[in-house]
């Protein structure tokens, strides 16, 4: 029997949706080209098109980007419909309302934008006010193709790439130093993309992929004269690695803990042997160094939003002492929400560590210096992403970083809370263990709740609820944050957001609804809710309001839907522990007069 050619592996994996980007990272080049090619050939027989509506435009050749972006896309489960725009063809798609790239309906457009698209500098001397602005008037231009592709393509959420400064210096040394240089603009125009870009676009960051690639590798000269390509053909994984990575945050396939181990992975040594004060971590010494730096980087991830988990061979109290006693520590026990340390099976212990924060394996990713282990988990518990760590500890962050696992589309306030939540339930489990009463627990927690119509900064919030939710989560369809401003303003549709606090902590907006109007019914089109509440009375908090809203819109009955996935079978009888009966086919009805009013334990503020 002959052996399995690589191409054909890849090629089943991919086809097979179970293509991680670090696997894909790892082929070569020409391998890649080879699949994309095969996999763009596989479609076109099969008549295959994706429920994703994709559009790419550049000012460069992205034929290349486009195919193996599609293979990156399907390895992550990823159906996608791509539409391909010409060459330097982005204001021919945009700004013409009848093109075939409105046609498309796409749900995202990229952006491929390229320092060549500037086509006025500064002259030298010019002076500093002149330069900023000859960088309004390039800002303008960006406003006037983001604004047609609002209203001729509304609900369209749009990645655009900053500019990549080139490796040519025509002032040399000066190029740093006055704001009339070439670089120097350059530099302005990414401030501002960063600073100034609308509700509903993204600011892909192409300038820090070229510098970790390396200015003189991205750009091949002789590449762009022959074929128009933007960058190096050997860059290509690396742009399509981490596009994937945020039309995949995009659309739900968030990474939101990280899971670590503790001897070797956050201090050098074996507490259990070297005692708490024994352990590397001497910021005077270079391999303790090495240990803080990844823990200063951890730190600052968990200041963004992700939670963090230890899992750990080790007894319990041995392996908090470092985090209470030992004074060249980073993190503190406080930044820790979830602490298991045992003598169990890891794969056991990290799925013990996604029920006990209520979300799923798929949500976490995982560190720990020891190969077998990584092993043990990737093989027992593929969902999770295991992070691949080096020997040298001094590399451990940059491991973690290129592994490019927690790249959101965006973060919210609620991320940055999230972890404080977590941490303050060991608070609300020792207040409920003083309790016989349910109830009188839930009193005690003193919860109180703002519920309304997202408005401003509370529409991200939403929008990153409705694209990340998957346990509590109905139908689990996603909107972009511009199709659910629209939904907002066309009298059709309701949106409905509830906000929760406790005596312990602020939990944010938790739970989000999209009713829709349809004669005199009033179709739940979404809801979902965070599970971190769960059991807490928000859910008849929510059909009170829900129905109270359906009887402003005119409607008389209420229709729910449930439709299954892999992960959302805890709702499955949702609708009817609420009263709804059942009209077949996943569908469920309840009439609004015939509501009768739930208890729940919270406080309504405005």
């Amino acid at each position: 029997m002959s052996e399995i050619k690589p191409i054909d592996r890849v090629y089943e994996k991919v086809t097979a949706k179970d293509a991680p980007i670090d696997y894909l990272m790892g082929q070569e080049l020409t391998l890649l080209l080879k699949l994309s090619n095969r996999i763009k050939k596989y479609k076109a027989k099969n008549d295959i098109h994706g429920t994703f509506r994709l559009a790419v435009l550049g000012s460069y050749s992205i034929q290349h980007f486009v195919s193996m972006l599609d293979a990156f896309l399907m390895g992550l489960g990823i159906d996608t419909e791509i539409y391909e725009g010409e060459y330097d063809g982005i204001r021919m798609d945009v700004l013409d309302d009848d093109s075939a790239f409105y046609a498309f309906k796409p749900d995202m457009v990229l952006l491929m934008m390229d320092h060549r698209d500037i086509k006025v500098y500064p002259q030298v001397l010019q002076d500093e006010k002149s330069v900023d602005e000859l960088v309004s008037q390039v800002m303008s231009g960006f406003d006037t193709i983001w604004s047609r592709i609002k209203k001729c393509a509304p609900g369209c959420q749009i990645l655009q790439t900053n500019m990549v400064l080139p490796p040519l210096r025509p002032l040399g040394n000066l190029e740093a130093g006055v704001a009339y240089s070439d670089m120097e603009f350059l530099r302005r125009i990414n401030s501002r993309l960063a600073t100034a870009h609308p509700d509903g676009v993204t600011i892909v960051d192409m300038e820090y992929l070229a510098s970790y690639f390396g200015k003189k590798g991205w750009f091949d000269y002789s590449s762009y004269f022959l074929t128009k390509a933007g960058y190096s053909p050997d860059a290509l994984p690396l742009v399509c690695a981490s596009f994937a990575r945020l039309i995949a945050s995009a659309r739900g396939k968030v990474y939101k803990c990280l899971v670590m181990d503790l001897d070797n992975t956050l201090w050098g040594g074996v507490v259990g042997d070297d005692g708490y004060d024994g352990i590397e971590l001497d910021p005077h010494n270079a391999v303790g160094e090495a240990y803080r730096h990844f823990q200063r980087y951890i730190k600052a991830l968990k200041d963004r939003g992700v939670i963090l988990a230890v899992c750990s061979k080790n007894n319990e109290d041995t392996a908090k002492e470092p985090f209470e006693k030992n004074p060249d520590m980073i993190l503190k026990l406080s930044d820790i929400s979830c602490f298991v340390a045992n003598w169990e099976d890891k794969a056991q212990n990290i799925k013990n560590i996604a029920t006990m924060l209520n979300i799923g394996v798929d949500s976490l990713v995982f560190v720990d210096d020891n190969p077998a282990e990584r092993e043990i988990v990737k093989n027992y518990l593929p969902q999770v992403y295991v992070v691949d760590l080096p020997e040298d500890p001094a590399y451990y962050a940059m491991a973690l970083e290129e592994s490019n696992a927690f790249s959101w589309i965006e973060i919210t306030e609620e991320d940055i809370k999230r972890s404080g939540t977590y941490a303050a339930n060991e608070q609300r489990k020792e207040l409920m263990e003083s309790f016989v009463d349910y109830d009188e627990y839930l009193k005690a927690l003193d919860m109180s709740a703002s519920v309304g119509s997202p408005e401003g900064a509370q529409m991200k919030r939403f929008a990153q609820l409705i694209n990340k939710s998957n346990q509590f989560n109905l139908r689990t369809i996603r909107y972009s944050e511009e199709q659910l401003l629209a939904m907002k303003d066309d009298g059709i549709h309701r949106l409905i957001y509830v906000d929760l606090n406790d005596k312990f902590s602020s939990y944010g907006i938790i739970s989000c609804i999209v009713l829709e109007k349809r004669g005199d019914d009033c179709f739940i089109d979404t809801w979902l809710m965070s599970c971190r509440v769960l059991k807490r009375g928000v859910e008849n908090l929510a059909l009170d309001t829900v129905v109270t809203t359906a009887k402003e819109m005119g409607c008389s009955r209420l229709i729910g839907e449930y439709i299954p996935t892999a992960k959302n079978k805890m709702v499955e009888n949702f609708y009817p522990s609420l009263g709804f009966g059942s009209l077949g086919d996943g569908k469920f009805e309840l009439m609004l007069e015939e509501y009768s009013k739930k208890e729940y334990f919270i406080q309504i503020v405005k």
